[in-house]
């Protein structure tokens, strides 16, 4: 395929069959009213990213072991979103095509917040001793609350979208507006998130959540999920009362029979990459690189904070607790840095920029601020300081500025990951007839691919060199500027307008 030409006719993915014809527009309030679920959705992935990896820890879980857990994230990514996407495509409920698994995602959400939240509790019920030390049933209920989690936010995130593109009426404008509101509410989810995750008190509002069994730290964690269940679960129940879904089965009257039986999707999603043409080829590799310099860092931020800049220590003190929060308010700035970045993404690809330039300029960025977290390591280990009674103190001003300025800064490039991969690959499959699902969901393989290889290897390759994180994420760095090398010598260069415009009905991965 050609970047450009003409289109071929080919007959239509699996990804693509029984789409209803658009029915007119709907409402720009109704339309705020489903993107906002993106707000809780987003607020409990916040949290995931930044408050759990910790957590893990602290029932006794060692580092080296937890970043196995994280798995649950790609390969349900992979797994679930093609399967609701395809049944939600599908389903002939009186309720709607979307709302049921809407609905359905929402109570798994709680299920597994409550779960995660009463580990400790349910653990120590069980028979776990107290104190430190490895917490089995704890860690066998977060395991099975966690997977429900991941599992129920691929659930929720897909039928919204699609939910807003259905309610959009086929029109680009008002596409455009409901993808603008969707990452909108995703990036309130994230700040909000991340502020509930850097306040310490939080667990003062719900002082029943402090038990024998959960401290402090624990109480918190509980603490933010039972206010992220509430909100996702006000939003998700609002939205669902007042918007109104004909059912499929009236919709697709005039269409060809839904396919019974085996599900073609995964058939479709692996048999594309047989012929996929060479920009994508090359577009799936620079992501590929670009996915394993990112997932050590989204994994570990706040435990670098914690152990690396901090000095603490997992269950000792309140050192580490404090770097863990400290990364929480990195994130925060991390998130509103990402929310204006993302409206300048548009200007440069359509701008002197470029998308290639755009793209590689922000991998060598990334790579930079990978390897700044071994700068501001040394930094900190060579500033140390002790009180009088020998007690360790929190880092210089300096170190948690740098820190803190790091983390903001890397919005940047996570902005352009989280659209121009989506765009480009909206593009380059435009003119082989492929299904938008389909392209997508292939651009999908290259980006839980990487995050199944570092969950598996970032441990056991940090436990060889001492337990910390600074060797992943100077592995990172080099795959940020491996990517950043493709992007500029082999990514083939679209046209600036088509880009822009995609980039605006781009979303991003979680």
């Amino acid at each position: 395929m050609e970047v450009r030409g003409e289109a071929k006719n080919t007959a239509p993915s699996s990804l693509e069959i029984q789409q209803p014809p658009p029915a007119a527009a709907a409402p720009i309030k109704i339309i705020f009213l489903v993107a906002s679920i993106a707000a809780g959705v987003q607020f409990g992935w916040a949290l995931q990213l930044s408050l759990l990896t910790p957590y893990v820890q602290l029932l006794g879980i060692p580092h080296t072991w937890a970043a196995f857990i994280w798995l649950c994230g790609p390969i349900s990514g992979l797994i679930v979103q093609p399967i609701v996407g395809y049944y939600s495509d599908n389903c002939t409920s009186r309720f709607g095509r979307r709302r049921p698994f809407i609905a359905a995602g929402a109570a798994l959400v709680a299920v597994a917040v409550f779960l995660i939240g009463f580990a400790a509790d349910l653990g120590h019920a069980g028979g776990d001793p107290s104190g430190k030390g490895p917490k089995p049933r704890a860690i066998a209920v977060f395991v099975v609350g966690f997977w429900i989690l991941d599992v129920a936010n691929n659930m929720l995130q897909g039928p919204c979208r699609a939910l807003l593109a259905d309610l959009s009426g086929g029109e680009a404008r008002r596409m455009s507006t409901s993808n603008a509101l969707f990452s909108f509410f995703m990036a309130v989810g994230n700040v909000l998130g991340y502020a509930a995750g850097s306040y310490t008190h939080l667990y003062r509002i719900f002082p029943f959540s402090k038990t024998h069994a959960c401290d402090v730290y624990c109480a918190n964690l509980k603490s933010c999920f039972f206010i992220s269940i509430a909100l996702l679960l006000i939003l998700t129940v609002l939205a669902l009362t007042f918007v109104r879904e004909e059912p499929a089965a009236a919709a697709t009257e005039a269409a060809e029979p839904v396919k019974k039986g085996k599900i073609p999707v995964f058939g479709e999603l692996f048999g594309a990459l047989k012929d996929l043409p060479k920009p994508m080829w090359i577009l799936l590799l620079v992501t590929c690189f670009n996915w394993i310099a990112w997932f050590p860092f989204l994994l570990f931020d706040t435990d670098w904070m914690g152990k690396e800049v901090y000095g603490g220590k997992v269950g000792e003190g309140k050192l580490y607790d404090r770097g863990v929060r400290a990364g929480a308010l990195g994130l925060m700035l991390n998130s509103v840095v990402l929310g204006v970045a993302s409206l300048g993404v548009q200007f440069c690809a359509r701008g002197f920029v470029g998308v290639k330039k755009l793209w590689g300029g922000a991998n060598f960025l990334l790579a930079v601020g990978l390897a700044m977290t071994v700068v501001i390591t040394k930094t900190a280990d060579h500033t140390r300081r002790y009180g009088a009674d020998g007690v360790l103190q929190t880092p210089e001003p300096g170190v948690k500025i740098g820190a803190l300025a790091l983390f903001a800064v890397l919005g940047i490039p996570l902005s352009v990951t989280y659209s121009i991969p989506f765009a480009l690959a909206s593009i380059f499959s435009s003119n082989s007839g492929s299904g938008q699902g389909l392209s997508l969901g292939v651009l999908n393989l290259a980006i839980v691919i990487p995050q199944m290889l570092v969950s598996v290897t970032s441990g056991p390759w940090d436990d060889l060199f001492g337990g910390g994180n600074l060797p992943a994420f100077v592995v990172g760095a080099v795959a940020a500027a491996i990517s950043g090398i493709l992007a500029l010598t082999m990514l083939p260069s679209p046209p600036a307008e088509a880009v822009a415009t995609k980039a605006m009905t781009a979303g991003g991965f979680h």
